[in-house]
């Protein structure tokens, strides 16, 4: 499923426009172009939750939070300390919000791994920030998150 998501990322996520075909098209060409069915219905889910999230699933002023995350252990399982810590990075650097982090964090629990690797948050991250049309940090972006720009907390 992941990689139908970062094939979609590459192949239909423009810097103007953040869309798709239809899903039943989207199905045919993502058959079409190889991938499994039941992949397909797994990533198009994936899809709609994020659509589900810009609909409210969370309260809007929490991206004025300024209060500290706490894990749950069920994150700390799936999500590592080097996850956590790229979250945290992001936060604190301006790049992801609050309500931001929290889709990430849905989102990355939504993958069907039992644990979220680094390459899969990043992608999860870019694919959200995209979603909601912060797309004009996108080479800084797309740079920081599979380039060769370290992270360091401060």
């Amino acid at each position: 499923m992941f990689d139908i998501l970062v094939y979609l990322f590459e192949n239909y996520f423009d810097a103007e426009d953040f869309h798709y075909p239809d899903q039943e098209g989207l199905a045919l060409k993502l058959s079409a172009a190889g991938f499994d069915k039941s992949e397909i219905h797994q990533a198009l889910d994936w899809l709609n939750g994020l659509e589900d999230l810009s609909e409210g699933s969370y309260p809007d002023h929490l991206a004025e939070s300024t209060s500290h995350r706490i894990y749950a252990p069920q994150e700390l399982r799936k999500m590592d300390d080097e996850c956590r810590g790229f979250l945290s990075f992001l936060e604190s650097s301006g790049i992801l919000n609050p309500l931001q982090r929290e889709w990430v964090i849905d989102r990355a629990f939504a993958l069907s791994d039992d644990e979220v690797t680094l390459e899969k948050l990043k992608w999860t991250v870019l694919i959200v920030l995209w979603s909601q049309d912060q797309a004009q940090d996108y080479m800084f972006l797309e740079e920081l998150l599979f380039g060769d720009i370290p992270y360091q907390m401060h």
